[in-house]
């Protein structure tokens, strides 16, 4: 019954302390040194190896080591292998922390300023409250609704949509396909928080971004390939949207010459909203192990049917 942890060894070895002391009885390994594969019942990694499913043969579990598992091959796993979403409460305080920035960046329009500073031009612009600026969350699942929830106490305008009815105090929440365009409508400020899956690849197009109000901005917390990059680049040029800031492209690192790079209405970070804690990750993996042992729900189990 070993737990296999693969990605970062430094982070591993916090993972390796951790282990020996909340739970001695599972023994731990630490890629490459797998020990007897069809000992491993646990897997732990951003990249898995490939030919999973033949190289463990009695694999139960495979955690992320991060928020996303959309680079994980969900149809050449097994069905009894359960895939479940890191949890942890460094990651959720990153995402929240840049969220709020993000916002409170375009909200104020810092991107208009910085480029203003490149040219030495001192000219205000006008200041809205948060009050008057309406905030949409794309994807209300615990990160996306964790920030809707934070945005409203700063005292913005915040709604929030997804692709099943989710119910949030004091956030107004739309669901589905026909409920999308009211929601866009009224996103001053749209938040990009949704899984990729096949659904949502490429959803920030063209056709989206005309359905927002003019002078709308975008902040992207997703997945680079949930935007179509020359579409984004066409609604400012054209001045639709206002300003954009990203911390996911596609792909990642985004190469020297791509044009996003020097658009003077975007901001971009490399992929650093949210990071999980190697402490916070092992000892949330060790929480959900002893679930599973004892039988009660694994907290971030997937349904693997919707890709998140």
């Amino acid at each position: 019954m070993a737990f296999l942890y693969k990605s970062d060894a430094e982070r591993g070895a916090v993972w390796a302390r951790l282990f020996a002391e909340r739970a001695p009885e599972i023994p731990f390994r630490q890629w490459p040194d797998i020990g007897d594969p069809a000992a491993v019942r646990y897997l732990a990694a951003w990249t898995p190896p490939e030919h999973l499913a033949e190289s463990f043969p009695n694999l139960e579990l495979l955690f992320s080591v991060g928020a996303g598992i959309d680079q994980f091959e969900l149809a050449a796993l097994p069905p009894r292998v359960g895939v479940v979403r890191m949890i942890e409460p460094g990651l959720l305080a990153g995402m929240l922390d840049y969220a709020t920035l993000g916002v409170l960046a375009l909200h104020r329009d810092l991107p208009a300023y910085l480029a203003q500073q490149r040219s030495a031009l001192w000219q205000p612009g006008p200041v809205l409250t948060a009050g008057q600026r309406r905030v949409g969350v794309m994807g209300l699942g615990t990160l996306g609704r964790a920030v809707a929830e934070r945005l409203a106490t700063l005292g913005f305008v915040v709604s929030g949509w997804s692709r099943s009815r989710r119910d949030v105090p004091g956030i107004a929440c739309h669901a589905g396909a026909a409920e999308l365009p009211a929601f866009l409508g009224a996103a001053d400020i749209l938040v990009c928080l949704l899984p990729l899956t096949e659904a949502t690849r490429g959803i920030l197009d063209r056709a989206l971004f005309a359905q927002l109000p003019p002078g709308a901005s975008l902040l992207n917390l997703g997945r680079g390939a949930h935007l179509v990059a020359d579409d984004l680049i066409a609604a400012l040029d054209r001045g639709h949207l206002r300003a954009a800031m990203l911390d996911v492209t596609e792909p990642e690192p985004l190469p020297p010459e791509d044009p996003l790079w020097r658009h003077p209405k975007i901001l971009i970070t490399p992929h650093i909203a949210s990071v999980t804690q190697a402490e916070g990750a092992a000892l949330a993996v060790i929480d959900n192990l002893e679930r599973h042992r004892t039988g009660r729900p694994v907290l971030g189990l997937v349904d693997r049917s919707k890709g998140y």
